[in-house]
């Protein structure tokens, strides 16, 4: 038996029935802006004859804790409006959000870094952006710099690094945080074979800790680690079930 597999099966088994994510009738509505005086001039008075784009339109479901489930769709089926509202960068504009415990997304995994501040003080920063305790701070500096083996480059300005370092940083600090829910989107495509290898081995790792996992990927991968699907098509829930059926239902977007 493969490791996806015995992931997958202590993952179906470990799930508790209890809703740490609740989507409940949620939509989000963007307003289209032509150039920038178009919404420069919003600021002051609405026009009708703005252009709008409903990224998600009535959505609900909910995930139970230790579930780890794949968010497939086409480019703008709303993925990552999905994605940001439970993350808490982007908010409704109608509807129902519910989410429980601390969230650790691997979206934009060098977004935030300071150039001039060395690896080692960007970690320290980005925990205290998190609120995070001194104590809790410490242990989590010392996973990441052992899991980014950055080496020397640890103490030399983040400007320094090459996009690759960032990288291996970022996912370094994001995926040491002991989260109770955890945010993947295409974060495993980059990095070298033997880095992609430690990150996959971390993500298992982590659910068999009874960690929710939600992941967005198109590669074979999605299969190995999420027992569950939802696949979205312009905003909506078109399909949200086992695993297995929607790779039978949407090849194209579960790697199958």
């Amino acid at each position: 038996m493969s490791e996806a597999n015995t992931v997958k099966e202590i993952n179906e088994k470990s799930v508790k029935e209890e809703p740490i994510i609740v989507f409940k009738d949620v939509t989000k509505e963007y307003t289209l802006y032509r150039n920038s005086r178009e919404q420069f001039a919003a600021l002051f008075y609405r026009s009708k004859k703005l252009q709008k784009h409903m990224a998600l339109n009535g959505i609900s479901f909910s995930i139970n804790q230790g579930e780890s489930v794949a968010i497939v769709g086409r480019n703008g089926a709303g993925k990552s409006t999905l994605l940001k509202m439970i993350t808490g960068v982007a908010f409704p504009t109608s509807g129902d959000i519910y989410v429980k415990g601390r969230v650790s997304a691997l979206l934009e995994l060098t977004a935030g870094f300071v150039g001039d501040m060395t690896g080692r003080e960007n970690i320290r920063f980005k925990c205290y952006v998190f609120g995070l305790k001194s104590a809790e701070i410490d242990e989590i500096e010392k996973k990441a710099i052992e899991f980014a083996e950055l080496g020397e480059y640890i103490d030399q300005p983040v400007r320094t690094y090459s996009s690759g370092m960032r990288v291996r940083l970022g996912f370094a600090i994001n995926i040491n945080m002991d989260p109770d829910i955890l945010v993947i989107d295409e974060a495993l495509s980059v990095g070298d074979n033997s880095f992609k290898k430690k990150c996959k081995s971390k993500i298992s790792e982590m659910i068999k800790k009874n960690v929710t996992v939600l992941y967005v990927s198109h590669n074979k991968d999605i299969q190995d680690f999420c027992s569950r699907c939802i696949y979205l098509q312009n905003g909506k829930v078109m399909f949200d079930g086992n695993m297995k059926e929607a790779a039978q239902k949407f090849p194209e977007f579960t790697g199958g």
